[in-house]
């Protein structure tokens, strides 16, 4: 490779190899540097941009569904211009179209926004960045990730376009509605399609994580211990192993799947009657629940896949702006481990109401509370990072004071729903939605945004527009608690979750008014997204240019690069790391970079 080489030996010298010659500095052509590009840096804004598309996508499915919910009885004639007489037959969303929008809208925003946007836009660039690398452990390798991110995204974008329709199963993909083409119009080649877009998804996953990994175990820089780590990479690297560990599972579910849908098996289906064809099926031994178990042990382990960047990025925004040292060092890493080791104990508590032994139930009811204690010592650890610091109110320390906020109010929710006899009552209703989209959906939304405004003067050598960006936070939080919290309440009444018309049931009629509130600050909120696109993308050309190569006067070694740096980060040798990353307000200083050498009078940290 022509990446500089960095050699570990068993005591921590690092020998590098000379033979770095200027290979990085020739001419490129657009398809090299833009596209085919195999420098971290550009592949982390291919993922940033790839996943705004997908954001996009997804947030207009929600809009359009949360009208159907909003205004059952109304029709909206453009509806039927835009999505055509299949989806809105009269301006109306046909039940098949909704089924699919919510079904669409949780695959990408889980899968492809919050899990490949999120970890593989800050995973890729802040990794070789912050440890001191030229690259990634294999540039090729990450290349190819992203492209196979890419190819799952145009297979998912062409499964909404299919003439039998797109699937319409829900996210989750539960058989045995998914694993019988007969069983619903959604479940047809749409289905397969999704199963294959998932399926390059979890390939591009694995790549990825695999590369963060060695990466960071293999090519940090001379000096660069784990202790000596930002909290940032801790993050990243807990997410590539739980990703490396969980994500074979949930494709081996996938491929038992396409083998029950293609190919005559019975993994999943058993004792099944047809009433379309009103026949029964052959299909012996086979349980719906198992997939439920391969899906979950995946699916909680997803949760802090996407959670913990976002946990990794809000530290570091928050010690760098609150010029304070993080609180709690060693704790936020052990946390961190404990919550990585304790989400793969965890996934029946989605499934209490599948007949689940109580005995075993009341196991994953304690493991579940449990994860509640290394989540609580991050929260004390940000808010004690914040006590008396002298903060300084960025648009992304906003977003990261933002995310604490979510978190907690989410996460205690959490609490009532990990205990199995509230969750047999509060299961499939909307307090889950309220639950998860405010502690894993909104709240990594908001670590995203925080991480996109604190380093996108690393990225594009420019900054976004401030203004915008304040006026971005307050729509974005005060809305989403005006869509979300209330969803609560209508959970504790016992609403479910997936029905598209609440209007025809007495028992939910009180929610109209209310359901139409959400649906009209969720269209709002939406709105306010594109004034973040329009300053995202106006600021890469005409953003206020970046005068110093560390604006924010921060210790991480990102910030000693140029502020175009080529392929290969550093113009000369890797700096040497001396501290950790958090010596802010330390012997009278501001800030002293990690870098600096440690001077003989200094203070310990």
């Amino acid at each position: 490779m022509s990446n500089e080489a960095v050699l570990h030996t068993g005591t921590g010298e690092v020998i590098h190899d000379t033979h770095h010659d200027g290979h990085h500095d020739h001419h490129q052509s657009f398809i090299s540097k833009y596209v085919f590009s195999q420098d971290h840096k550009m592949i982390a804004k291919q993922f940033l941009i790839t996943g705004m598309v997908w954001a996009v996508l997804g947030g207009l499915m929600s809009v359009l569904f949360r009208l159907q919910l909003g205004y059952p009885d109304q029709s909206f004639p453009i509806l039927e211009t835009v999505l055509g007489k299949h989806w809105a037959p009269g301006g109306h969303i046909s039940p098949e179209a909704y089924y699919a929008l919510v079904t669409t809208h949780g695959t990408v925003l889980v899968f492809f926004v919050l899990t490949a946007g999120l970890s593989g836009t800050f995973a890729n660039f802040l990794i070789p960045l912050q440890v001191g690398a030229r690259d990634m452990a294999s540039p090729f390798l990450n290349m190819l990730s992203y492209w196979f991110f890419f190819a799952a995204s145009v297979v998912m974008l062409s499964s909404i376009f299919v003439q039998t329709g797109p699937f319409s199963g829900g996210w989750t993909a539960y058989p045995p509605l998914s694993a019988l083409r007969d069983a619903s119009p959604g479940s047809k080649t749409g289905m397969d399609l999704w199963l294959i877009a998932m399926a390059l998804f979890v390939v591009s996953s694995l790549l990825g994580g695999l590369n963060y990994i060695s990466t960071i175990l293999n090519m940090r820089t001379k000096g660069m211990s784990m202790t000596r780590l930002p909290l940032t990479i801790w993050a990243l690297f807990f997410t590539a192993i739980l990703g490396v560990l969980s994500f074979p599972v949930l494709l081996s579910g996938f491929i038992l799947l396409i083998f029950d849908r293609n190919f005559g098996t019975s993994f999943y289906l058993s004792d099944i009657f047809l009433t379309s064809t009103n026949k029964a099926l052959p299909n012996e031994g086979g349980s719906a629940i198992l997939y439920q178990h391969l899906f979950w042990f995946l699916g909680h382990p997803e949760v802090y896949i996407i959670i913990l960047p976002s946990m990794g990025l809000v530290s570091e925004i928050m010690s760098t702006n609150a010029r304070k040292p993080i609180f709690g060092y060693i704790a936020m890493v052990g946390s961190l481990f404990a919550i990585a080791v304790l989400a793969f104990l965890v996934w029946a508590h989605h499934m209490f109401v599948t007949g689940l032994n109580p005995f075993l139930g009341s196991v994953f009811v304690l493991l579940t509370l449990l994860i509640a204690v290394p989540s609580a010592i991050k929260v004390f650890n940000w808010l004690t990072t914040l006590w008396r610091g002298n903060i300084r109110f960025t648009p992304g320390m906003l977003f990261s004071i933002g995310f604490v906020s979510m978190f907690i109010s989410g996460g205690l929710t959490g609490i009532w729903l990990g205990n199995s006899a509230l969750d047999v009552h509060l299961h499939d209703t909307y307090f889950i939605i309220a639950h998860f989209h405010i502690v894993m959906g909104v709240a990594s939304m908001f670590g995203m945004f925080a991480g996109i405004y604190h380093w996108y003067p690393k990225m594009y050598g420019r900054y976004m527009n401030n203004t915008l960006g304040y006026v971005h936070f307050w729509i974005t939080i005060a809305g989403a608690y005006l869509i979300f919290w209330p969803m609560h309440y209508e959970g504790l009444a016992g609403m479910p979750r997936r029905y598209y018309d609440y209007s025809i049931w007495e028992s939910f009629k009180q929610f109209i008014d209310l359901n139409r509130f959400i649906s009209t600050v969720a269209l709002i909120v939406f709105a306010a997204q594109f004034l973040f696109l329009f300053n995202f993308f106006y600021s890469i050309w005409k953003g206020r240019k970046l005068r110093t190569p560390n604006p924010w006067d921060s210790n991480t070694l990102e910030w000693t690069t140029p502020i175009h740096a080529g392929h290969g980060n550093w113009p000369g040798e890797i700096p040497e790391v001396h501290r950790w990353a958090y010596d802010y307000g330390k012997d009278g200083k501001d800030f002293i970079p990690q870098n600096v050498p440690v001077g003989a009078d200094e203070s310990q940290h």
